[in-house]
């Protein structure tokens, strides 16, 4: 499908939005995968390119946050094995993706995680330095196979997958989200080839929203750094009840 000269400038704009909200919390998928979808492309397609401005978007992001110095590399590098398989998985699975089953599923996960983050049961256990065990690792590194599997399949609100994983081991929302961008841009690599190999990607559109993205992703650690974990913590909540009441009432 041929871009028309009002796409690419549209889908730009949106993809500033959406790489902010992604490197706070999550789910800027969600808008620019019904825009995609709207464009035209098949449910496929579209989430497929919508992989490469996720991929571009990560790249900024992760140079954010190591640029202020709050990117934990070696949990990092902890949780990305395990996502980079479990993202193969699902991507080969999205090729066939339901859309009812997605919605439905997306908008259970988004209530789940609005609960979690209003009730903060782990808030008590928040510490400045967090020892893993081993028990500990071993939990990270089945919950971010399972992640990526989420991730590869969808990638629209995995952000919130992503914080919830490690809100549980008592990180802040700063280290989480410096975390999350690695972890993301690692699989989506995965994921993106396994949608180009199945030739589901377009890509001028997708071009044109990853420009977008990575201004995005540029602006979001800044944001997130400077205004900390509950700001953060806010932009979450109001994030997932819009995107939840969306998904469920229209």
């Amino acid at each position: 499908m041929d871009a028309y000269f009002w796409q690419l400038p549209l889908l730009f704009a949106v993809g500033i939005i959406a790489g902010v909200l992604n490197v706070l919390a999550g789910g800027g998928s969600l808008l620019t995968l019904p825009l995609l979808i709207f464009m035209g492309l098949p449910s496929a397609v579209a989430n497929g390119t919508n992989r490469i401005a996720i991929f571009c978007q990560n790249i900024f992001a992760i140079q954010g946050f190591r640029k202020r110095g709050v990117m934990p590399l070696e949990l990092a590098l902890l949780c990305t094995p395990p996502a980079l398989l479990g993202s193969w998985v699902g991507a080969n699975l999205a090729i066939s993706l339901d859309d009812q089953q997605f919605n439905r599923l997306l908008a259970l996960i988004m209530i789940g995680v609005l609960i979690f983050t209003a009730v903060d049961p782990m808030k008590r256990f928040r510490q400045e330095e967090v020892i893993f065990s081993v028990m500990r690792k071993a939990v990270l590194v089945v919950t971010f196979f399972g992640v990526g599997v989420y991730g590869g399949f969808v990638q629209a609100g995995v952000g919130f997958l992503v914080i919830t994983a490690l809100l549980v081991h008592g990180l802040d929302l700063v280290r989480i989200n410096a975390i999350k961008v690695f972890v993301i841009f690692a699989y989506t690599f995965v994921a993106l080839g396994v949608f180009i190999y199945h030739d589901q990607v377009n890509y001028s559109l997708g071009l044109a929203l990853a420009a977008g993205n990575a201004i995005g992703g540029m602006l979001g650690p800044k944001l997130a750094v400077d205004k900390g974990h509950d700001w953060i913590k806010k932009v979450v909540s109001v994030t997932v009840l819009i995107f939840a009441l969306k998904l469920l009432l229209f």
